[in-house]
Protein backbone atom coordinates (compact mmCIF):
# COMPACT_ATOMS: atom_id res chain seq x y z
CA UNK A 1 0.00 0.00 0.00
CA UNK A 2 3.19 2.70 0.75
CA UNK A 3 4.14 1.74 -2.17
CA UNK A 4 0.94 2.87 -4.26
CA UNK A 5 0.50 5.74 -2.53
CA UNK A 6 4.11 6.87 -3.06
CA UNK A 7 3.77 6.37 -6.84
CA UNK A 8 0.99 8.09 -6.96
CA UNK A 9 2.30 10.73 -4.96
CA UNK A 10 5.75 11.16 -7.71
CA UNK A 11 2.80 11.09 -10.69
CA UNK A 12 1.13 13.96 -9.10
CA UNK A 13 4.04 15.99 -8.52
CA UNK A 14 5.20 15.14 -12.01
CA UNK A 15 2.50 16.23 -13.94
CA UNK A 16 2.31 19.62 -11.74
CA UNK A 17 5.61 20.10 -12.42
CA UNK A 18 5.43 20.13 -16.12
CA UNK A 19 2.14 22.08 -16.12
CA UNK A 20 4.16 24.98 -14.12
CA UNK A 21 6.74 24.68 -16.26
CA UNK A 22 4.99 24.79 -19.78
CA UNK A 23 3.15 27.75 -18.53
CA UNK A 24 6.08 29.82 -17.39
CA UNK A 25 8.51 29.34 -19.96
CA UNK A 26 6.51 27.94 -23.09
CA UNK A 27 2.72 29.42 -22.64
CA UNK A 28 4.27 33.37 -22.15
CA UNK A 29 7.14 32.74 -25.19
CA UNK A 30 3.90 32.95 -27.88
CA UNK A 31 2.38 36.22 -25.92
CA UNK A 32 2.69 39.20 -28.03
CA UNK A 33 4.14 42.42 -26.29
CA UNK A 34 1.82 45.41 -26.02
CA UNK A 35 4.65 47.87 -27.00
CA UNK A 36 5.32 45.70 -30.66
CA UNK A 37 1.17 45.12 -31.37
CA UNK A 38 0.76 48.02 -32.80
CA UNK A 39 3.87 47.27 -35.59
CA UNK A 40 2.76 43.73 -36.12
CA UNK A 41 1.21 42.91 -39.20
CA UNK A 42 -2.19 40.55 -38.81
CA UNK A 43 -2.29 38.03 -41.52
CA UNK A 44 -6.17 36.58 -41.29
CA UNK A 45 -6.13 32.62 -41.12
CA UNK A 46 -9.35 32.38 -43.73
CA UNK A 47 -7.16 32.80 -47.08
CA UNK A 48 -6.99 30.25 -49.74
CA UNK A 49 -4.55 28.84 -52.20
CA UNK A 50 -4.83 27.36 -55.69
CA UNK A 51 -2.96 24.24 -56.00
CA UNK A 52 -4.28 23.42 -59.29
CA UNK A 53 -2.11 22.61 -61.83
CA UNK A 54 -4.70 23.25 -64.85
CA UNK A 55 -4.00 26.95 -66.95
CA UNK A 56 -6.97 29.18 -67.11
CA UNK A 57 -7.12 28.14 -70.96
CA UNK A 58 -5.02 25.17 -72.60
CA UNK A 59 -1.49 26.19 -73.91
CA UNK A 60 -0.79 22.83 -75.97
CA UNK A 61 -1.53 24.26 -79.12
CA UNK A 62 -0.37 21.05 -81.42
CA UNK A 63 -3.64 20.06 -82.03
CA UNK A 64 -4.30 23.54 -83.40
CA UNK A 65 -1.19 23.54 -85.40
CA UNK A 66 -2.27 20.36 -87.17
CA UNK A 67 -5.66 21.58 -87.64
CA UNK A 68 -4.35 24.68 -89.65
CA UNK A 69 -0.69 23.91 -91.03
CA UNK A 70 -2.15 21.72 -94.46
CA UNK A 71 -4.89 24.43 -95.12
CA UNK A 72 -2.22 27.50 -95.20
CA UNK A 73 -0.97 27.94 -98.89
CA UNK A 74 1.94 29.64 -100.16
CA UNK A 75 0.93 32.09 -102.35
CA UNK A 76 3.48 33.28 -106.01
CA UNK A 77 2.33 36.37 -107.62
CA UNK A 78 3.77 36.86 -111.05
CA UNK A 79 3.70 40.35 -113.09
CA UNK A 80 5.09 41.15 -115.80
CA UNK A 81 4.50 44.94 -115.54
CA UNK A 82 3.95 47.34 -112.24
CA UNK A 83 1.73 49.99 -111.53
CA UNK A 84 5.29 51.53 -109.92
CA UNK A 85 6.53 52.34 -113.39
CA UNK A 86 6.06 55.57 -115.21
CA UNK A 87 3.96 55.55 -118.26
CA UNK A 88 7.02 56.41 -120.29
CA UNK A 89 9.12 53.50 -119.44
CA UNK A 90 6.92 51.47 -121.59
CA UNK A 91 7.87 53.02 -124.67
CA UNK A 92 10.95 51.67 -124.69
CA UNK A 93 10.03 48.01 -124.03
CA UNK A 94 8.10 45.72 -125.98
CA UNK A 95 5.10 44.09 -123.23
CA UNK A 96 6.77 40.82 -123.06
CA UNK A 97 10.50 42.25 -122.44
CA UNK A 98 9.17 44.13 -119.20
CA UNK A 99 10.60 43.38 -116.13
CA UNK A 100 9.28 40.67 -114.17
CA UNK A 101 8.06 41.00 -110.37
CA UNK A 102 7.18 38.60 -108.31
CA UNK A 103 5.47 38.74 -105.03
CA UNK A 104 5.13 36.26 -101.84
CA UNK A 105 2.35 35.47 -99.67
CA UNK A 106 0.18 33.45 -98.08
CA UNK A 107 -3.78 31.80 -98.26
CA UNK A 108 -6.17 29.80 -96.27
CA UNK A 109 -7.99 27.14 -97.89
CA UNK A 110 -11.57 27.44 -96.39
CA UNK A 111 -13.62 24.80 -98.52
CA UNK A 112 -13.03 21.39 -99.46
CA UNK A 113 -13.27 22.32 -103.54
CA UNK A 114 -10.48 24.81 -103.33
CA UNK A 115 -11.49 28.18 -102.25
CA UNK A 116 -8.72 30.27 -100.97
CA UNK A 117 -8.99 33.69 -98.69
CA UNK A 118 -5.88 35.78 -99.00
CA UNK A 119 -4.93 39.41 -98.33
CA UNK A 120 -5.28 41.58 -101.32
CA UNK A 121 -2.43 43.34 -101.42
CA UNK A 122 -0.70 39.90 -102.15
CA UNK A 123 -2.14 39.28 -105.64
CA UNK A 124 -2.46 42.94 -106.83
CA UNK A 125 -1.36 43.80 -110.29
CA UNK A 126 -1.15 39.76 -111.21
CA UNK A 127 -0.76 38.50 -114.20
CA UNK A 128 -0.46 34.98 -112.95
CA UNK A 129 -1.16 32.94 -109.07
CA UNK A 130 0.52 29.95 -108.84
CA UNK A 131 -0.53 28.09 -105.22
CA UNK A 132 1.98 25.35 -103.17
CA UNK A 133 0.17 23.78 -100.67
CA UNK A 134 1.91 22.21 -97.58
CA UNK A 135 2.26 19.10 -99.48
CA UNK A 136 3.85 20.31 -102.27
CA UNK A 137 1.59 20.43 -104.77
CA UNK A 138 1.11 23.78 -107.02
CA UNK A 139 -1.58 24.91 -108.69
CA UNK A 140 -3.06 28.03 -110.74
CA UNK A 141 -5.56 30.08 -109.29
CA UNK A 142 -7.86 32.00 -110.35
CA UNK A 143 -9.43 35.67 -108.68
CA UNK A 144 -13.00 35.07 -108.00
CA UNK A 145 -12.80 38.94 -106.40
CA UNK A 146 -11.21 41.38 -104.39
CA UNK A 147 -12.17 44.05 -101.97
CA UNK A 148 -9.60 46.96 -101.57
CA UNK A 149 -11.29 48.36 -98.78
CA UNK A 150 -11.03 45.37 -96.24
CA UNK A 151 -7.17 44.11 -98.54
CA UNK A 152 -9.29 40.36 -98.63
CA UNK A 153 -9.00 38.77 -102.14
CA UNK A 154 -10.52 35.45 -103.05
CA UNK A 155 -8.70 32.94 -105.05
CA UNK A 156 -10.13 29.33 -106.38
CA UNK A 157 -8.11 26.21 -107.87
CA UNK A 158 -9.27 23.09 -109.07
CA UNK A 159 -8.91 20.01 -108.38
CA UNK A 160 -10.22 16.61 -107.75
CA UNK A 161 -9.44 15.74 -104.36
CA UNK A 162 -10.97 17.29 -101.11
CA UNK A 163 -8.43 19.43 -100.03
CA UNK A 164 -7.88 20.16 -96.11
CA UNK A 165 -9.69 23.54 -94.59
CA UNK A 166 -9.84 25.55 -91.55
CA UNK A 167 -13.28 26.20 -90.02
CA UNK A 168 -14.41 29.90 -89.79
CA UNK A 169 -14.80 31.07 -85.68
CA UNK A 170 -16.26 33.76 -84.31
CA UNK A 171 -13.86 36.86 -84.32
CA UNK A 172 -16.41 39.06 -82.47
CA UNK A 173 -16.54 36.17 -79.19
CA UNK A 174 -12.11 36.87 -78.72
CA UNK A 175 -11.25 38.36 -76.04
CA UNK A 176 -8.11 40.21 -75.28
CA UNK A 177 -5.34 38.01 -73.97
CA UNK A 178 -6.09 34.79 -75.09
CA UNK A 179 -3.45 32.83 -76.82
CA UNK A 180 -3.67 32.36 -81.09
CA UNK A 181 -1.39 31.03 -83.84
CA UNK A 182 -0.20 32.93 -86.45
CA UNK A 183 0.07 30.56 -89.43
CA UNK A 184 2.00 31.04 -92.47
CA UNK A 185 5.11 31.47 -94.90
CA UNK A 186 7.16 34.10 -93.63
CA UNK A 187 10.17 34.36 -96.04
CA UNK A 188 9.45 31.67 -97.95
CA UNK A 189 9.88 29.36 -94.83
CA UNK A 190 6.63 27.30 -95.61
CA UNK A 191 4.13 26.51 -92.91
CA UNK A 192 5.68 28.33 -90.01
CA UNK A 193 3.88 28.45 -86.63
CA UNK A 194 3.67 30.98 -84.15
CA UNK A 195 2.24 31.54 -80.72
CA UNK A 196 1.08 34.92 -79.19
CA UNK A 197 -2.33 36.42 -77.35
CA UNK A 198 -4.67 39.03 -78.85
CA UNK A 199 -3.58 42.59 -77.32
CA UNK A 200 -6.45 44.66 -78.42
CA UNK A 201 -9.62 44.53 -80.73
CA UNK A 202 -11.10 47.26 -82.96
CA UNK A 203 -7.31 48.51 -83.68
CA UNK A 204 -7.67 51.15 -86.77
CA UNK A 205 -4.07 51.89 -87.53
CA UNK A 206 -4.57 55.46 -89.22
CA UNK A 207 -7.87 57.38 -88.14
CA UNK A 208 -7.20 59.55 -90.54
CA UNK A 209 -6.81 57.96 -94.13
CA UNK A 210 -10.72 57.59 -94.31
CA UNK A 211 -10.33 53.54 -94.50
CA UNK A 212 -12.47 51.94 -92.26
CA UNK A 213 -9.97 49.73 -90.13
CA UNK A 214 -10.60 47.56 -87.29
CA UNK A 215 -7.86 44.74 -87.12
CA UNK A 216 -7.35 42.22 -83.99
CA UNK A 217 -3.93 43.26 -82.91
CA UNK A 218 -1.46 39.87 -81.77
CA UNK A 219 2.26 40.05 -80.25
CA UNK A 220 2.22 36.59 -82.47
CA UNK A 221 5.60 37.18 -84.58
CA UNK A 222 4.85 37.88 -88.43
CA UNK A 223 6.90 39.27 -90.91
CA UNK A 224 6.85 39.60 -94.48
CA UNK A 225 5.32 36.83 -96.27
CA UNK A 226 2.76 35.95 -93.51
CA UNK A 227 0.17 37.89 -95.39
CA UNK A 228 -3.06 36.22 -96.26
CA UNK A 229 -2.07 33.41 -93.20
CA UNK A 230 -4.62 32.18 -91.10
CA UNK A 231 -4.93 33.62 -87.54
CA UNK A 232 -6.36 30.46 -85.48
CA UNK A 233 -7.69 30.29 -82.32
CA UNK A 234 -6.69 27.59 -79.51
CA UNK A 235 -9.13 25.39 -80.75
CA UNK A 236 -7.60 25.43 -84.65
CA UNK A 237 -11.11 28.14 -85.71
CA UNK A 238 -9.93 30.69 -88.13
CA UNK A 239 -10.45 34.47 -86.31
CA UNK A 240 -8.36 36.43 -88.61
CA UNK A 241 -6.36 36.80 -91.96
CA UNK A 242 -3.06 38.41 -90.98
CA UNK A 243 -2.11 41.58 -92.80
CA UNK A 244 -0.68 43.94 -91.57
CA UNK A 245 2.46 44.95 -89.01
CA UNK A 246 3.81 48.00 -87.65
CA UNK A 247 7.51 48.24 -87.87
CA UNK A 248 10.95 51.02 -88.24
CA UNK A 249 12.97 48.27 -89.83
CA UNK A 250 10.39 46.55 -91.58
CA UNK A 251 10.46 43.22 -89.49
CA UNK A 252 8.29 42.33 -86.68
CA UNK A 253 9.11 44.39 -83.75
CA UNK A 254 6.01 42.98 -81.29
CA UNK A 255 2.27 44.13 -83.14
CA UNK A 256 1.02 42.29 -85.82
CA UNK A 257 -2.95 43.13 -87.00
CA UNK A 258 -5.19 40.66 -88.65
CA UNK A 259 -8.73 40.81 -90.33
CA UNK A 260 -11.31 39.58 -88.05
CA UNK A 261 -12.92 36.81 -89.47
CA UNK A 262 -16.42 37.43 -89.31
CA UNK A 263 -15.27 40.56 -91.57
CA UNK A 264 -13.18 38.02 -93.74
CA UNK A 265 -16.10 35.52 -93.82
CA UNK A 266 -18.98 38.08 -94.52
CA UNK A 267 -16.79 39.61 -98.15
CA UNK A 268 -15.78 35.71 -99.43
CA UNK A 269 -19.80 34.85 -99.19
CA UNK A 270 -20.51 38.68 -100.72
CA UNK A 271 -17.84 38.24 -103.59
CA UNK A 272 -18.79 34.73 -104.40
CA UNK A 273 -22.80 35.25 -104.04
CA UNK A 274 -22.89 39.34 -105.93
CA UNK A 275 -19.26 39.41 -107.21
CA UNK A 276 -18.59 42.34 -104.47
CA UNK A 277 -19.19 43.17 -101.38
CA UNK A 278 -22.74 44.44 -99.93
CA UNK A 279 -22.16 47.37 -97.04
CA UNK A 280 -24.60 48.09 -94.92
CA UNK A 281 -25.11 51.93 -94.26
CA UNK A 282 -26.10 53.16 -90.91
CA UNK A 283 -26.85 56.68 -91.51
CA UNK A 284 -25.12 58.06 -88.81
CA UNK A 285 -22.31 61.05 -88.73
CA UNK A 286 -20.56 61.72 -85.81
CA UNK A 287 -17.34 61.39 -83.67
CA UNK A 288 -16.08 58.82 -81.26
CA UNK A 289 -15.79 60.31 -77.98
CA UNK A 290 -13.15 60.88 -75.25
CA UNK A 291 -12.60 63.31 -72.61
CA UNK A 292 -11.75 65.97 -75.04
CA UNK A 293 -14.59 65.52 -77.25
CA UNK A 294 -17.08 64.71 -74.31
CA UNK A 295 -16.29 68.45 -72.95
CA UNK A 296 -16.95 70.44 -76.78
CA UNK A 297 -19.84 68.43 -76.91
CA UNK A 298 -21.04 68.99 -72.51
CA UNK A 299 -21.79 65.76 -72.16
CA UNK A 300 -20.72 63.11 -69.43
CA UNK A 301 -19.96 60.25 -71.47
CA UNK A 302 -16.58 59.88 -72.18
CA UNK A 303 -17.04 56.36 -74.33
CA UNK A 304 -19.94 55.67 -78.04
CA UNK A 305 -20.22 57.26 -81.41
CA UNK A 306 -21.68 61.08 -80.50
CA UNK A 307 -23.94 61.72 -83.52
CA UNK A 308 -23.82 65.11 -85.55
CA UNK A 309 -25.85 64.26 -88.36
CA UNK A 310 -27.93 62.02 -89.79
CA UNK A 311 -28.27 61.17 -93.58
CA UNK A 312 -32.02 61.95 -94.19
CA UNK A 313 -34.52 58.80 -95.18
CA UNK A 314 -32.09 55.88 -93.99
CA UNK A 315 -32.00 54.02 -91.26
CA UNK A 316 -31.12 55.89 -88.38
CA UNK A 317 -33.33 58.47 -89.43
CA UNK A 318 -36.56 56.69 -89.80
CA UNK A 319 -35.98 54.88 -86.72
CA UNK A 320 -36.08 58.17 -84.71
CA UNK A 321 -32.10 58.67 -83.52
CA UNK A 322 -30.93 62.41 -83.68
CA UNK A 323 -28.05 64.73 -83.40
CA UNK A 324 -26.68 64.40 -79.81
CA UNK A 325 -27.87 60.52 -79.52
CA UNK A 326 -24.97 58.39 -78.46
CA UNK A 327 -24.38 55.02 -79.73
CA UNK A 328 -23.45 52.71 -76.67
CA UNK A 329 -23.92 49.52 -78.33
CA UNK A 330 -24.45 47.47 -81.28
CA UNK A 331 -26.45 43.93 -81.26
CA UNK A 332 -24.85 43.78 -77.77
CA UNK A 333 -21.21 44.84 -78.57
CA UNK A 334 -19.87 47.86 -76.80
CA UNK A 335 -18.91 50.64 -78.96
CA UNK A 336 -16.13 52.79 -77.39
CA UNK A 337 -14.42 53.97 -80.50
CA UNK A 338 -15.40 54.57 -84.12
CA UNK A 339 -13.67 50.99 -84.87
CA UNK A 340 -15.63 49.46 -82.77
CA UNK A 341 -18.91 50.42 -84.86
CA UNK A 342 -17.45 50.46 -88.05
CA UNK A 343 -15.92 46.84 -87.37
CA UNK A 344 -19.09 45.38 -87.00
CA UNK A 345 -20.85 47.09 -89.37
CA UNK A 346 -18.14 45.47 -91.79
CA UNK A 347 -20.27 42.17 -90.90
CA UNK A 348 -23.59 43.09 -91.78
CA UNK A 349 -25.44 43.17 -95.28
CA UNK A 350 -28.36 45.81 -96.27
CA UNK A 351 -31.59 44.97 -95.27
CA UNK A 352 -29.99 43.76 -92.01
CA UNK A 353 -31.47 45.24 -88.60
CA UNK A 354 -29.21 46.26 -85.83
CA UNK A 355 -30.38 46.69 -82.28
CA UNK A 356 -28.92 50.26 -80.87
CA UNK A 357 -28.42 50.85 -77.36
CA UNK A 358 -27.87 54.86 -77.08
CA UNK A 359 -27.83 57.61 -74.40
CA UNK A 360 -30.30 60.69 -74.81
CA UNK A 361 -30.56 62.96 -72.14
CA UNK A 362 -28.78 60.81 -70.24
CA UNK A 363 -31.48 58.18 -70.37
CA UNK A 364 -30.47 55.03 -71.82
CA UNK A 365 -32.95 53.84 -74.95
CA UNK A 366 -33.19 50.99 -77.30
CA UNK A 367 -34.29 50.98 -81.21
CA UNK A 368 -34.15 48.42 -84.26
CA UNK A 369 -32.24 50.42 -87.14
CA UNK A 370 -32.44 48.85 -90.90
CA UNK A 371 -29.27 49.10 -92.59
CA UNK A 372 -29.18 50.57 -96.36
CA UNK A 373 -27.46 49.94 -99.01
CA UNK A 374 -24.14 51.99 -99.10
CA UNK A 375 -24.64 54.89 -101.81
CA UNK A 376 -21.33 56.82 -102.28
CA UNK A 377 -17.75 56.06 -102.29
CA UNK A 378 -14.39 57.62 -102.12
CA UNK A 379 -12.39 57.90 -105.14
CA UNK A 380 -9.94 60.22 -106.33
CA UNK A 381 -10.76 62.98 -103.64
CA UNK A 382 -14.22 62.81 -105.26
CA UNK A 383 -17.43 61.58 -103.58
CA UNK A 384 -19.31 59.41 -106.01
CA UNK A 385 -22.66 58.02 -106.17
CA UNK A 386 -24.45 55.56 -108.52
CA UNK A 387 -26.99 57.32 -111.33
CA UNK A 388 -30.82 57.91 -109.93
CA UNK A 389 -33.62 56.88 -112.78
CA UNK A 390 -34.34 60.87 -112.43
CA UNK A 391 -30.66 61.48 -113.07
CA UNK A 392 -30.07 59.36 -116.08
CA UNK A 393 -33.45 60.99 -117.75
CA UNK A 394 -32.09 64.57 -116.55
CA UNK A 395 -28.32 63.84 -118.23
CA UNK A 396 -29.68 61.01 -120.70
CA UNK A 397 -27.33 58.21 -119.91
CA UNK A 398 -27.36 55.31 -119.04
CA UNK A 399 -24.06 55.14 -117.36
CA UNK A 400 -21.79 56.92 -115.25
CA UNK A 401 -21.16 57.83 -111.56
CA UNK A 402 -22.80 61.03 -110.01
CA UNK A 403 -20.25 63.60 -108.28
CA UNK A 404 -22.07 64.52 -105.00
CA UNK A 405 -18.84 66.20 -103.19
CA UNK A 406 -16.08 67.44 -104.93
CA UNK A 407 -12.33 67.78 -103.29
CA UNK A 408 -9.89 67.24 -105.97
CA UNK A 409 -8.69 70.79 -106.45
CA UNK A 410 -6.71 69.75 -109.77
CA UNK A 411 -10.05 68.84 -111.23
CA UNK A 412 -12.04 71.46 -109.75
CA UNK A 413 -9.35 73.77 -110.55
CA UNK A 414 -10.04 72.36 -114.06
CA UNK A 415 -13.93 73.45 -114.03
CA UNK A 416 -14.86 70.03 -112.69
CA UNK A 417 -17.61 70.10 -109.71
CA UNK A 418 -20.03 68.60 -108.07
CA UNK A 419 -23.36 67.86 -110.39
CA UNK A 420 -21.07 66.35 -113.01
CA UNK A 421 -21.02 62.78 -114.65
CA UNK A 422 -17.87 60.49 -114.64
CA UNK A 423 -18.51 58.45 -117.77
CA UNK A 424 -15.55 56.54 -118.22
CA UNK A 425 -11.74 56.02 -116.19
CA UNK A 426 -8.77 55.29 -118.47
CA UNK A 427 -11.09 54.74 -121.63
CA UNK A 428 -13.42 52.62 -119.46
CA UNK A 429 -16.82 52.82 -118.74
CA UNK A 430 -18.20 52.92 -115.42
CA UNK A 431 -21.52 52.63 -114.04
CA UNK A 432 -21.17 50.77 -110.40
CA UNK A 433 -19.20 51.85 -106.99
CA UNK A 434 -17.54 48.70 -107.44
CA UNK A 435 -15.97 49.69 -110.81
CA UNK A 436 -13.88 52.70 -108.68
CA UNK A 437 -12.25 50.19 -106.58
CA UNK A 438 -8.99 49.23 -106.35
CA UNK A 439 -7.26 52.62 -108.63
CA UNK A 440 -4.48 54.18 -106.94
CA UNK A 441 -3.38 57.69 -108.16
CA UNK A 442 -0.52 56.45 -110.41
CA UNK A 443 -3.03 54.41 -112.54
CA UNK A 444 -5.72 56.53 -113.24
CA UNK A 445 -4.07 58.47 -116.89
CA UNK A 446 -7.61 60.03 -118.05
CA UNK A 447 -11.35 60.18 -116.97
CA UNK A 448 -14.17 61.45 -119.14
CA UNK A 449 -17.15 63.91 -117.57
CA UNK A 450 -20.34 65.01 -118.73
CA UNK A 451 -21.30 68.21 -117.08
CA UNK A 452 -24.71 69.20 -116.54
CA UNK A 453 -24.87 71.01 -119.50
CA UNK A 454 -25.03 67.50 -121.58
CA UNK A 455 -21.34 68.45 -123.09
CA UNK A 456 -18.19 65.57 -122.58
CA UNK A 457 -14.77 66.67 -121.05
CA UNK A 458 -11.96 64.76 -121.03
CA UNK A 459 -9.05 65.12 -118.11
CA UNK A 460 -5.67 63.96 -118.93
CA UNK A 461 -3.97 63.19 -115.67
CA UNK A 462 -1.24 61.25 -117.04
CA UNK A 463 1.31 61.82 -120.05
Amino acid sequence: MNSFVKSLSIALFAAFFSLFVYDQYFNNSNEIPNNKLDNSVLIPTNYNVNTSSIAGEKTDFTIAASKTIDAVVHVKNTSSTSSNLPSFYRYFYDEDELPERIGTGSGVIVSPDGYIITNNHVIEDSNEIEITTNDNKSYEAKIIGTDPDTDIAVLKINTNKKLPYVFFGNSDATRIGEWVLAVGNPFNLNSTVTAGIISAKSRDLNKRDGVNESYIQTDAAVNSGNSGGALVNTSGELIGINTAITSVSGGFVGYSFAVPSNVARKVFEDLIEYGDVQRGLLGVMGQALDSQFAERFEVEETEGFYITDLEKGLGADLAGLRPGDIIKSVDGITINKFADLSGYLSTKRPGEKVKLTYIRDRNEMKVDVRLEKINRAIFFYMEVRELTNEQKEDYDTQEGLYISNMNNRRLYQNGIDSGHIILEINGQGVSRLSDVKGFKMGDIENILFLNPAGEKEKIILRY
